[in-house]
């Protein structure tokens, strides 16, 4: 199975309000940066969005590092959140509906077809991918 490295960030300018997202994928020798971004959304959606972009574009399995700030993303596997909304039909441990329910499951299909590991970055330190990320993150906020 291919290694490949993921990062990812998203930022809003406002929560809600303009938001944009940003990933490096890196397969041996190569990186492939993208980024995009919406008018109207929260920092959560794009810091999903982000993970999801950069998973759909492998082409086949692939053993994943997935580097994110983004405590909500991270843990939600880590700590094993999106298990626990799966059983309870997507609803949080208060009985509430989990919030972008549907990102999360689109990225859990993504997760299924492939084998990834999430790993907690911190936001605006000194990984200089994660600053990429949050460059690119923020560009697409400007070209809205």
């Amino acid at each position: 199975m291919e290694e490949v490295t993921i990062y990812t960030d998203g930022a809003c300018s406002g929560n809600p309000g303009p938001g944009g997202w940003g990933a490096i994928l890196m397969y041996k020798d190569n990186k492939k940066e993208i980024s995009g971004g919406k008018k109207d959304t929260t920092n959560n959606i794009m810091e999903l969005t982000a993970v999801i972009e950069a998973l759909k574009l492998l082409k086949y399995p692939c053993k994943v590092s997935l580097y994110s700030d983004s405590a909500y993303v991270v843990n939600a596997f880590l700590q094993k959140w999106i298990i626990g909304w799966q059983k309870n039909n997507w609803k949080t441990a208060d009985k509430k509906d989990v919030k972008n329910k549907e990102l999360w499951q689109e990225l859990l299909e993504l997760t299924n077809m492939h084998d990834v590991i999430f790993i907690k970055v911190k936001g605006h330190a000194d990984n200089e991918y994660n600053n990429r990320c949050d460059e690119l993150a923020r560009n697409a906020i400007l070209s809205l």
